[in-house]
């Protein structure tokens, strides 16, 4: 028997080691999250780097990501699952990572929008991503931050079915934005490393990059939001200003 033998599972082990269901490490590898077992025959075996895999699938939906998520970003990661690579995924999360999800009601929230119940506007929510609708009428708040930030505006007298459309643009926009610093990332810094080989030495300046960049890129990107802000609410008080004056031309009357 090889080191390499000797170290690998069954799926009935792996699922014992990691704490998981053998259905659910199935549903995992249907989806991608898994990379494929070595197979004898008709027998799968798991190695060191299925275990490291499941682990951060486990910790990354304790986190509150949801499967979607955890697929996108396993899928534009490194392919092997190393304690190297687990560090920079980490390092990338982190930072970022959205407050704790919390279980409430569709009532309870309309309540705090100050608006009438409205079952589809909490399906379009789901379908942004910000809450998941539960059983029995509950439903889960997965970015508690965006959604606060969203009945503010609509306390502020902004229509919830406008506001909806209008993030959607934006989150597009964000995605456009953060893939531009994404890809300045890895044509400067990753694209490098990985064709070094990814050597073990360079794997914290690595992490240090990715978490010294995203505040930065955060700023940079609030910054130019500030001033183009600015110059859009200018324009369009500019055009308020420019309005002839109530009855001015007008005819008087008597």
């Amino acid at each position: 028997m090889t080191a390499q033998e000797a170290d690998e599972l069954t799926v009935d082990e792996l699922a014992a080691r990691v704490g998981m269901t053998v259905r659910n490490l199935r549903a995992y590898a249907a989806r991608g999250l898994l990379p494929p077992p070595r197979l004898v025959g008709r027998t799968g075996y798991y190695g060191p780097q299925h275990v490291d895999r499941l682990l951060l699938v486990r910790e990354m939906l304790g986190q509150g990501h949801t499967l979607a998520a955890i697929e996108k970003t396993l899928a534009d990661g490194p392919q092997t699952a190393g304690p190297a690579s687990l560090a920079l995924h980490r390092a990338l999360l982190a930072p970022w990572l959205p407050e704790e999800p919390y279980e409430t009601d569709g009532r309870a929230l309309a309540a705090q929008a100050g608006q009438p119940q409205d079952p589809e506007l909490l399906q379009r929510l789901e379908a942004l991503g910000l809450v998941e609708l539960l059983e029995g009428g509950r439903v889960r708040v997965l970015d508690p931050p965006l959604l606060a930030a969203g009945m503010q505006v609509v306390r502020l007298g902004v229509d919830p079915g406008t506001l909806v459309e209008a993030q959607i643009q934006v989150a597009d926009l964000v995605m456009r934005a953060a893939e531009t610093y994404v890809q300045m990332f890895h044509d400067t810094v990753w694209a490098g490393f990985v064709a070094r080989g990814a050597p073990d030495a360079e794997w914290p300046a690595i992490q240090e990059t990715v978490e010294r960049l995203q505040p930065v890129a955060a700023q940079a990107l609030l910054a130019s939001f500030r001033t183009a802000m600015a110059a859009a609410v200018s324009a369009e008080l500019g055009q308020v200003d420019t309005a002839p004056p109530l009855g001015e031309g007008q005819p008087h009357g008597g």
